[in-house]
């Protein structure tokens, strides 16, 4: 059963980067994806600064470094995520 992760990823000036770059960025993930599949998924990343924060489905926290590995991006800090919440959750 995959878990859901969020990566924070050092990487200088990403913020910066022009689309075709952050399409080439994506375009080296997948590929690292592909080597990996089903160990891990990637769902979306949100891009700040020198930051992403990259949402992952994976089989454990092994699947994760094996993409940073292969991608050559950065697996700064490795969070689970224990539980989801929005406005909803609000409504009971």
């Amino acid at each position: 059963m995959l878990k859901r992760f969020v990566i924070e990823r050092d990487i200088p000036a990403v913020g910066k980067m022009t689309r075709p770059e952050l399409k080439g960025a994506a375009e080296t993930s997948n590929a690292a994806l592909s080597k990996l599949a089903p160990r891990v998924q990637w769902e979306h990343s949100y891009v700040a600064g020198d930051k992403t924060f990259c949402i992952y489905l994976a089989e454990d926290e092994a699947a994760i470094h094996d993409h940073a590995r292969l991608s050559g991006f950065p697996a700064s800090k490795i969070t689970p995520v224990s539980g989801i919440i929005d406005p909803t959750t609000a409504a009971g």
